[in-house]
């Protein structure tokens, strides 16, 4: 390396990785809520298995700015265990640069997440069709950089397009993208939204279930695409464990973790209006993670609450409060986590 970008990358592998003591204020938001009916059988599970997914950070949704390398050393110092890749910011460095990536993240203990769609599908054909041209180049440089995993969400709504118009137009985008994705050994997550105040909110309402996703995965028909799933998404959708027990480890390409305000009934539920995990109990979390460890699940879950409090703080702060919510989440499932402790893998 060389420059600026070799005087961080020396700057951030001498980092330790011992997680920062926690703040008041991110214990207090972080909360220590959880339902206690989980499911018997999700229990024996978990007696018999351990987890492979990671305690991820994606710092875009908690509030938290800065590049990939800002990114990689608040993961560090926080004790996660993966960070989300940005295709766009790898994609700058050199073939040479892109290929340190995987030994950077192992000495900080760290291995991938997953990254974002860049190409823009949502909009007009010529909007698409420009965002797609330098994907190609995007894709070699996650591929390059050890990155497995790119996912994205699918507005639940449309104002003008009816529901099969919009199905066919994303499966022929997405399948598009899927394709290139493929050739570079990405697999291709895509997230529903559930809450019912944003998928009626709108002339025609569109995807916004697990099943319609399954949906559109088989019309795109290639086997690298799958789900994002989230709690919040999950829970607004009125889902069930059933629901999470029909997919397979390989159908999951990242995982959101969110938990939901009390007070509301579930349609009342606003989308940026969430909480960290376990901050009110209302989502069944332990069911939740138990059913990922039932199916295998080996992602990345990171928590997205889109939580005012949390944006307010600074940079450490909130990413101590979100580490906190998470460990205490993921100790239902796989006992107390430490700060700085790594599950085996």
């Amino acid at each position: 390396m060389s420059g600026h970008s070799r005087r961080r990358f020396l700057h951030y592998a001498a980092l330790t990785s011992m997680a920062t003591a926690m703040t008041t204020d991110a214990e207090t938001l972080a909360g220590s809520g959880g339902p206690e009916n989980a499911d018997p059988k999700l229990e024996a599970a978990q007696d018999k298995s351990s987890r492979k997914f990671t305690m991820d950070l994606r710092t875009g949704s908690i509030g938290v700015g800065g590049d990939q390398l800002r990114q990689i050393e608040l993961a560090a110092a926080h004790g996660f265990e993966s960070v989300n890749a940005e295709g766009e910011f790898l994609v700058r460095l050199p073939s040479s640069e892109r290929r340190e990536m995987p030994e950077i993240l192992k000495s900080k203990g760290l291995v991938w997440g997953a990254a974002g769609l860049t190409v823009e599908f949502r909009r007009d054909e010529t909007t698409f069709a420009d965002s797609l041209k330098p994907f190609t180049e995007i894709a070699q440089a996650l591929k390059e950089s050890g990155v497995t995993r790119v996912g994205t969400w699918l507005m639940p709504f449309h104002q003008e397009m009816p529901y099969v118009a919009n199905f066919r137009q994303h499966a022929r985008r997405l399948r598009e993208c899927s394709k290139i994705m493929q050739d570079h050994g990405l697999r291709f997550g895509m997230e529903y939204v559930g809450p019912k105040t944003l998928w009626a909110s709108s002339r025609h309402s569109f995807i916004h279930s697990m099943v319609e996703t399954k949906e559109l995965i088989a019309e795109i028909g290639l086997d690298n695409v799958g789900i994002v799933l989230d709690s919040w998404h999950w829970y607004t959708a009125h889902e069930s464990l059933s629901d999470l027990l029909s997919l397979k480890a390989s159908d999951v390409v990242a995982c959101d973790l969110n938990d939901a305000p009390s007070g509301k009934e579930i349609d009342q539920q606003i989308d940026s209006q969430r909480e960290l995990p376990m901050a009110t109990g209302v989502i069944d979390l332990k069911g939740f993670l138990g059913a990922l460890i039932e199916i295998g699940y080996d992602g990345p879950v990171r928590a997205e609450p889109f939580n005012a409090a949390l944006n307010a703080m600074d940079d450490d702060q909130a990413t101590a409060a979100t580490a906190t919510a998470m460990k205490s989440a993921f100790s239902l499932v796989d006992g107390d986590i430490s700060p700085g402790s790594k599950p085996e893998r």
